[in-house]
């Protein structure tokens, strides 16, 4: 997953996509979409006619899409591309797709979560991080998360290898 459509943009038929990641290029470049529904292993490919950015998202024109409703209709779909398609990165970067699903244990070796997602505000991405289950936790409350910066600070190693993210992160942040 590199994104998903959050709407209709204008009233041709484009739609607008929250990219997972600050570099948007294998959106932009990838001619064949797959798309589906969030949880659902169902995909269907779509053709991607044209992309750019536009304010922080990406907008685009797909092939049978045709008018704001047949766009809006398409709201809430995650967008899947050929890994082939994302740049190359550098040693210490990561795409955040890769991290999600890793478990978060700290420095004393106690285990605060697993990756759920990650959010960008601005001047850095944060990692969301859900809390394992307490046993007198009202099943009417929302899962505990923790919002840990990502950044050198804080993120000591990731090893993408054992699945494991290493924070400098305290229990009772």
């Amino acid at each position: 997953m590199v994104g998903y459509i959050t709407g209709a943009y204008g009233i041709n038929g484009w739609v607008r996509i929250k990219p997972y990641s600050a570099d948007a290029d294998a959106l932009l470049h990838a001619k064949t979409w797959w798309l589906g529904r969030q949880n659902s292993p169902e995909l269907r490919d779509v053709e991607m006619m044209q992309a750019k950015n536009h304010s922080g998202d990406i907008v685009a024109r797909l092939m049978g899409v045709a008018g704001r409703d047949a766009a809006e209709a398409m709201k809430g779909s995650v967008v899947h591309i050929p890994r082939s398609h994302f740049p190359a990165l550098a040693d210490d970067e990561f795409y955040w797709v890769d991290l999600i699903g890793l478990v978060v244990e700290n420095l004393q070796g106690e285990h605060l979560g697993v990756v759920a997602d990650l959010m960008d505000n601005g001047a850095h991405p944060i990692l969301r991080i859900t809390v394992p289950a307490v046993a007198d936790q009202s099943k009417d409350k929302a899962a505990p998360e923790l919002l840990i910066p990502f950044v050198e600070q804080f993120v000591k190693t990731v090893d993408q290898q054992a699945k494991k993210i290493t924070v400098d992160w305290g229990l009772d942040y």
